[in-house]
């Protein structure tokens, strides 16, 4: 039987000019579909060449099977060679390891089944399509390494659907995710720190502008995304707004820190006492210290001068707070605490008693009209001012995408349809922990507001500190290097099967590798993660990379002849 689809012969009586087979592993020896299989491995397979994680496809009878490795092991087919193993220096010793190995010892590795995928026999069509693995491969089956092909079938190539977003960890060859799946659901990107969280952002942002899968608005607390940027290790990198001219803008809490940057925004932010709600303030809990009553004592304020509480509460002296605590039934304690804590929010710099024109209005506008947008924080890149502004922004964003999605629900024209909008957050649990997720506007969007045509990109280093329920609606997770337990558990809340997986978690490097899996791949995979460099800036360019400008060049001289002719 010929495998058309993996390009070796599985009969072992293949002409001289047959394909040649891809490195083979080993054999299938025993397993199950829920507890993994074992394979024996060959003895010119080096057990020491399989690291957990490793891509591997088994060709079955009817179906090719996409494996990970989720252990490596020692076997011996029999027990007195390791009861007096050959383990002396001596020229002897060595013989007999050689003589042993592959047949008396060997080693073994644990498989995942993840996908299957149909072989076409005699003649027949078969999908190209990987389903779920739903049966196992019969015994003695052939374990391959996966080749390019394997990759580009299953990943799928690089194109304006897929973007590469790293390789395999042994193999030099684009592992791609889905962008269109990737912005339907809220997504992840987790790690401690220093293990390059900032990089993967980058590399999926910079992939949905170019592709346009969708519109996004990045919260940016360390003015890393939008214009230069140093980092540890790699010096200085392009922003968004470098990579994709015209495409972002760039707006800013802090014009000053920006000029000190020569950074040119497009725009700065500003926003007036009477913009602040009652939501607001109960997610500055933390930031602001304030009592559990804080909340009852701001909505009484609230109730009774609208719009203008957070104002009206700050000018009010000690007679007329005593006033209004008498006449709404108040509590003076607790209306006086609030009070002094607000104050720490009127003297942030881009909070302001009133504003003319809502800066807002216009940022909202600028993602209304397909730009993408990064909001600088400069040096206001405390959490008071990150939680802030970010939930009166997405506020509002959120009432606008859904007055939009209704309008488009009831007309059915194209021209309707929100745009696709992606919102990033840095520090991702401070606005969806248990207690703010059912609260803020966060949480709401986390949960179901993918039908709103929004979704999230969430950047954290503590992702136990996100509310479960929000981590189970995390469409596709990826994951750098984590020592927690409680936040390597996180990470797998609501994964089936995932106990092979921590394995695989444990052994990333502390930099540039991590595991992807979730909504946007159709397996997970473990990945080098893509460098975020001069070959990148050249990729993402929209005239494509310089040998391909040398090419056009080349061509259009033939065609049109150069200036002397």
């Amino acid at each position: 039987m010929l495998d058309h689809l993996n390009g070796f012969s599985t009969n072992g009586n293949d002409p001289p000019d047959a394909p040649r087979p891809h490195p083979r592993l080993g054999v299938l020896v025993s397993g199950s579909l829920a507890e993994g299989l074992t394979a024996r491995l060959d003895a010119e397979a080096s057990v020491e060449s399989i690291r957990l994680g490793k891509f591997v496809k088994v060709a079955g009878e009817k179906y090719a099977y996409f494996c990970l490795v989720s252990d490596v092991q020692l076997d011996s087919a029999n027990a007195d060679v390791v009861r007096d193993p050959p383990s002396g220096p001596g020229a002897a010793d060595a013989f007999v390891r050689e003589v042993l190995a592959g047949t008396t010892t060997f080693g073994s590795i644990k498989l995942k089944p993840e996908l299957m995928l149909e072989i076409a026999i005699s003649g027949e069509a078969a999908s190209d399509v990987p389903q779920a693995a739903r049966t196992i491969p019969p015994h003695f089956s052939s374990v391959y390494e996966a080749t390019e092909e394997d990759f580009h079938r299953v990943f799928g190539a690089e194109g304006e659907e897929h973007f590469q977003i790293g390789q395999p960890i042994d193999m030099d060859v684009p592992v791609c995710i889905n962008l269109t799946k990737l912005v339907q659901r809220s997504n992840g990107v987790f790690g401690k720190s220093g293990t390059g969280k900032s990089f993967l952002t980058r590399l999926l942002l910079s992939g949905t502008i170019k592709t346009g899968a969708a519109v996004n608005l990045i919260f940016d607390m360390h003015s890393e995304y939008g214009w230069n940027a140093t980092t540890e290790g790699t010096g200085e990198v392009k922003g968004l707004s470098q990579l994709f001219p015209g495409k972002v803008v760039v707006f800013t809490l802090d014009p000053e820190s920006a000029s000190k940057r020569s950074v040119r925004p497009d725009g700065s932010v500003t926003i007036g006492l009477d913009e602040i709600t009652v939501e607001d303030v109960t997610l500055l809990q933390d930031e602001l210290k304030l009592n559990r009553t804080a909340e009852e004592s701001a909505l009484l304020c609230e109730e009774e001068f609208g719009k203008e509480w957070v104002r009206r509460l700050l000018e009010m002296d000690g007679d007329e707070l005593h006033t209004f605590a008498d006449r709404t039934g108040g509590h003076i304690g607790s209306l006086g605490a609030l009070r002094n804590k607000l104050r720490k929010v009127r003297v942030l710099p881009f909070v302001k008693d009133t504003v003319s024109h809502s800066s807002l209005d216009q940022l909202i506008a600028s993602l209304e009209s397909g730009k993408h947008v990064v909001l600088e924080f400069g040096h206001q890149r405390n959490l008071l001012a990150y939680i802030l502004v970010a939930n009166i922004i997405t506020r509002r964003l959120h009432s606008r995408w859904v007055s939009k999605t209704e309008t488009f629900l009831s007309t059915k024209q194209e021209a309707d349809k929100p745009r696709q909008l992606m919102i990033t957050i840095e520090e991702a649990h401070k606005f969806l922990n248990s207690e703010a997720a059912r609260q803020t506007t966060f949480g709401t969007i986390a949960r179901e507001l993918r039908k709103y045509f929004v979704t999230l990109l969430v950047v954290d280093q503590r992702p136990s500190g996100i509310d479960p329920e929000v981590l189970s609606q995390i469409g596709t997770r990826i994951t750098c290097q984590l020592n927690d337990e409680r936040d390597i558990d996180a990470i797998f809340t609501g994964v089936s099967g995932a106990s092979h997986l921590r394995g695989v978690l444990a052994t990333l490097d502390s930099r540039e590798q991590a595991l992807v899996l979730g909504h946007a791949v159709p397996m997970p995979i473990m990945i080098r993660t893509r460098s975020y460099d001069e070959r990148f800036y050249a990729a993402m360019s929209p005239f494509g990379t310089p040998a391909a400008l040398v090419s056009h060049a080349t061509r259009y001289t033939e065609i049109f002849g150069g200036e002397d002719d």
